[in-house]
């Protein structure tokens, strides 16, 4: 079973499997989520910060597909 993530972790890494990126993510827990909202982090340069929890996303490794 997969571990749930709690919305408080302040820096989550993703990689180009978890594009496009939308906070909170499908491992994070649900019961305190806010509504889903996608962050353009590959036209932010690699790092995007949720506007409702203050989560900071950042993108490591290679983009080789289009991705919004």
């Amino acid at each position: 079973m997969a571990e749930l993530k709690q919305l408080d972790q302040r820096v989550i890494e993703i990689t180009e499997k978890d594009l496009p990126l939308h906070c909170p993510m499908p491992d994070m827990v649900k019961w305190n989520a806010h509504p889903r909202v996608f962050l353009p982090i590959v036209k932010q340069g690699g790092e995007a910060r949720c506007p409702y929890c203050g989560t900071q996303y950042k993108l490591v490794g290679p983009v080789t597909g289009h991705h919004h």
